[in-house]
């Protein structure tokens, strides 16, 4: 009798993973998936487990007072999963938990074991890419689940969730609803907020330098050459670097330093010109470059932010893809470390591509300087045992750029270095007798003025022959300037000197890959959070992008004082570096998660902990937090966030009114100036008019300019209960801003107009997404005009509804811009008017245009960008039906978790030779994040 056939139930996270894993597995293997986390914190009160309604700390879902357990509930929508999860393992001998190999996949195998509970042998399983030869590969490598792991993920999400549900309350009590504060949010916020404060203090530094073309003569090649003049006499001349932020002079060194104006500047040219000019100098070094790393998490996220203008969200979105496509390594790591296979794929790669002479003789070993990388990952590299180029994957759009890009960076970084000489060359000016040149703080005579060239030249460009790193600022490494052969004594001439005048610029606004930077070079948060956070700041309103630029709300401003004031260690730099160090020692098991988490809340002796900051806050001020000065003191001019919008006000003067005006949404802190404020108080008209009063209520209506179009509104007093909202109503498209009257403000806020009686039901005209319309229980039809609204009779009303229901959609509108072809996508772009305003589509994918985007001056480039990062939400999920389910209760267990402890650390696997498999594309799915 034949022996009954065994079968291994497999849980991944993602469908994607789940359908190409199991054409690898066979017949003896069930593969599926948990669809991400199958259960997490409470999310409010109502899904707190009815057993611990009546204990205080069940809104926080963590027993603070009993070892930080935690509470975890199954959300209505993950329910069907377990169900069937649960099917799957009924007909299994062992189950294999897949989830991805990080703290976070970590977490969500072990929250699967306890709500599948299996009877049967339960293993981790753990791979690094989506290939055939690595899923075989890791099938004899299976091991427990790492509980040091576990603990660091699941101390992590606690830490998060007291702060969040502790801090942001405070916010929500003294400033407005559905702000947030997050332990790495708050201090990414801070960092923007901190630099436009720079901006702000920030004092140009007017400079003139002078730049000289110069001619070596007729044998030279090249035989013209550009320089600049760096002294006269024995002063050196000021650039931008040597004034700080006031725009005070603060160079030091053994030569004296002289700013120039114009008039000095255009005396030295004048001498220059007329001067005997001889080589002083010439020193020669060679140039060698060493190929870059291959990618981890972060240089990802920043290069494909420079180089294809990805956000950090849709760089991890496409990453995502290509990762569950089979494509590439797996896309969290904090590793540079390439596995013995790869460096061979990739050397073999560089010897095809590229000739011999660009192969070293031996493979490039790389080692993270990150602290506390996990080194058993890889960095991110294409997937297998041999490298598909990019034309071979069939990928296109956006994931054949991202992918193209990390194959180019591995295949770089096993590559020769790119090797040159530089050279710097001295040359001396005989000023025609002595000149004397004034500057606003000193005045120099002198007979001589020193000029410097620099130049590199390649000679062999090794790696950079695939792959040149984008760079913010500087020049790139692949960047040359030639110089002829000079020799020391050699006589030249000028052929023309510039003198230029500058001013120095205040520090540049943080963009995505730049603030990703910042965050990794202080060791704040993780790679993977990088791009939620980005995210999560953006849709706060705390942070808004004019252009790449990161630019601060005066929202962030308020919320930033108020934490900074109150929750001084809570958004400190070092403090927040540490308690991630602190997360670190717990993943590798030499830090207790009770004790990190009781000093965090309750305190350690040396710093108050989370529940005293937020219980003992004292008097907050919340108008004083939120109101900034604008100029010096005697201005008189502040600018304050409100709980309905941001204006700008000036104090009385004598027994006169002050004024108020509203501060545009998209006009960045640093912009409002004394200047630009003055001018906002001179014209409220545009921004905000005074009606008069409501003849009810007695308060205050006005017309405003808002993000969404020209409306009116009444403004409630600062005293009003939090809950209240000021009736708005927007202008129809035939009123005008600076000519609406309080009649027809009034007329406004009283919609919806009640038109009568309809067949037992009230009829009302309104305005909505779609344009006018009557309402009629759930039955609505359209008006021809919005002046129906208010004149329709109920007569109009019943012959409408005598008529049948139209369907269907007016004639298309023509587009409002033409923008060319999307790089993605190849297809043209247009800007049309929607039903919620203009947005841009490619024919297939549509996005609404957001803040501070304008339909005139929106370029191609800003369009793609909205197109691509639409692509990357994907369609709208559609929410499952809720099946009355009873809560089980959780039995309450103590300190550590009760799960057995890891019997073998993780170790790195060597990938055995498999034939190259062709993966089809796959679709996007849901990740997760570490």
């Amino acid at each position: 009798m034949a022996a009954e056939s065994t079968k291994t139930l497999v849980i991944v996270e993602s469908p994607t993973k789940a359908t190409k894993i199991a054409g690898y597995l066979g017949d003896d293997y069930i593969v599926e998936s948990s669809r991400g986390h199958i259960s997490d914190l409470p999310t409010n009160a109502s899904s707190v487990p009815a057993k611990y309604k009546g204990e205080k700390w069940a809104r926080l879902g963590v027993d603070v007072d009993h070892d930080f357990e935690a509470i975890y509930v199954v959300p209505p929508e993950k329910k069907p999963t377990i169900t069937s999860l649960k099917q799957a393992l009924a007909e299994a001998d062992e189950l294999l938990l897949a989830t991805d190999g990080d703290r976070e996949g970590e977490a969500i195998a072990w929250h699967l074991q306890r709500q599948l509970k299996p009877k049967v042998p339960t293993r981790r399983m753990v791979f690094h890419e989506i290939t055939e030869s690595a899923i075989r590969e890791s099938l004899t490598q299976l091991r427990d689940l790492d509980m040091d792991l576990v603990d660091a993920q699941e101390t992590r999400r606690i830490l998060d969730r007291l702060y969040g549900f502790e801090v942001s309350p405070v916010l929500w009590r003294k400033m407005t609803q559905n702000l947030s504060a997050g332990r790495v949010q708050s201090v990414a916020t801070r960092l923007v907020v901190d630099r436009e404060r720079e901006r702000i203090a920030f004092r140009s530094a007017a400079y003139w330098d002078l730049a000289a073309q110069l001619d070596a003569g007729a044998e030279a090649e090249p035989r013209s050459f550009r320089s600049r003049v760096t002294e006269i006499g024995d002063h050196r001349i000021a650039q931008g670097r040597d004034f700080d932020a006031r725009g005070q002079l603060t160079a030091s060194g053994s030569a004296p330093v002289i700013a120039l104006d114009e008039t000095a500047a255009n005396t030295i040219a004048d001498s220059i010109r007329a001067a005997d000019l001889s080589v002083k100098q010439v020193e020669s070094k060679p140039y060698t470059r060493r190929p870059y790393a291959p990618f981890r998490t972060t240089t990802m996220q920043q290069e494909a932010g420079r180089k294809l203008g990805f956000s950090a969200q849709r760089a991890m979105s496409v990453a995502q893809d290509l990762y569950e496509g089979g494509y590439i390594t797996y896309m969290r790591t904090d590793s540079v470390q390439l596995s013995n296979s790869a460096i061979t794929a990739a050397r073999a790669q560089v010897k095809q591509l590229f000739g011999d002479s660009y192969l070293p003789k031996s493979p490039r070993v790389y080692t993270s300087k990150v602290k506390n990388a996990q080194e058993a990952h890889e960095a991110i590299r294409p997937a297998g045992d041999t490298f598909r180029t990019p034309a071979q994957t069939g990928l296109n759009g956006d994931a054949f750029r991202l992918y193209e890009l990390i194959w180019m960076r591995t295949v770089a970084s096993q590559m020769a270095d790119a090797v040159g000489e530089t050279v710097t060359v001295r040359i001396q000016a005989d000023l025609p007798g002595s000149v004397t040149v004034t500057s606003p703080a000193a005045q120099v005579t002198a007979d001589t003025a020193q000029l410097v060239a620099s130049g590199r030249t390649i000679t062999f460009h090794g790696f950079l022959k695939a792959y040149v790193e984008s760079v913010d600022d500087g020049a790139s490494d692949d960047q040359q300037t030639r110089l002829p052969q000079l020799s020391q004594g050699q006589a030249l001439s000028a052929e023309e000197v510039i003198a230029a005048g500058h001013e120095t610029r205040p520090p540049a606004r943080y963009t995505e890959p730049s603030l990703v930077a910042k965050l990794e070079e202080l060791e704040i948060g993780r790679p993977s959070t990088y791009a939620s956070i980005l995210r999560t700041i953006t849709a706060r309103d705390y942070v808004f992008k004019r252009g790449a630029a990161l630019v601060p709300t005066w929202l962030a401003f308020a919320v930033t004082r108020l934490l900074e004031e109150h929750f001084t260690q809570l958004v400190d730099y070092d403090f927040t570096a540490k308690l991630e160090q602190t997360l670190d020692l717990v993943a590798g098991g030499n830090a207790e998660r009770v004790r990190v988490l009781s000093d965090f809340y309750f305190g350690d002796g040396d710093a108050e902990g989370l529940k005293e900051l937020t219980t003992e806050l004292g008097d907050i001020d919340a108008r004083k937090i939120s109101t900034f000065g604008i100029g010096d003191l005697d201005s008189g001019l502040t600018v304050r966030v409100g709980r309905y919008g941001t204006i700008v006000e000036q104090a009385p003067e004598g027994d006169g009114e002050g004024k108020r005006a509203a501060v545009p949404d998209d006009l960045p802190p640093d912009e409002l100036t004394v200047e630009k404020a003055k001018e906002l108080l001179a014209r409220p008209m545009g921004e905000e008019r005074e009606l008069g009063l409501h003849p009810d209520t007695h308060r205050p209506i006005v017309a405003r300019s808002g993000r969404f179009g020209p409306y009116v509104t009444e403004v409630l007093a600062e005293d009003a209960p939090k809950g209240t909202k000021p009736r708005t109503g927007s202008l129809f498209s035939s009123m005008d801003l600076d000519t609406i009257d309080l009649d027809t403000a009034l007329k406004l806020l009283s919609l919806p107009r009640t038109v009568g009686e309809l067949d037992g039901e009230t009829v009302t005209a309104q305005n909505g997404r779609y344009g006018p319309y009557l309402k009629k229980g759930s039955d609505s039809r359209s008006l021809e005009t919005e002046e129906q609204i208010f004149t329709v009779t109920i007569d109009q009303a019943k012959a409408i509804y005598d008529q049948p229901k139209r369907r269907g959609r007016a004639a298309a509108k023509p587009p409002l811009k033409e923008l060319g072809n999307d790089p993605n996508t190849e297809k043209p772009m247009v800007v049309k008017d929607g039903r919620f305003g203009p947005y841009v589509t490619d024919g297939e994918t549509m996005a609404s245009l957001r803040r501070g985007d304008d339909v005139e001056t929106i370029t191609p480039e800003r369009g793609a960008e909205l197109l691509a990062e639409k692509r990357a939400k994907g369609p709208a999920k559609k929410a499952a039906k809720k099946a009355p389910a009873k809560k089980a209760a959780a039995k309450k267990s103590t300190a550590k978790k009760t799960t057995a402890k890891k019997t073998a650390k993780k170790a790195p696997a060597k990938k055995t030779a498999a034939k190259k498999t062709t993966a089809k594309k796959a679709t996007s799915s849901s990740s997760s994040g570490s």
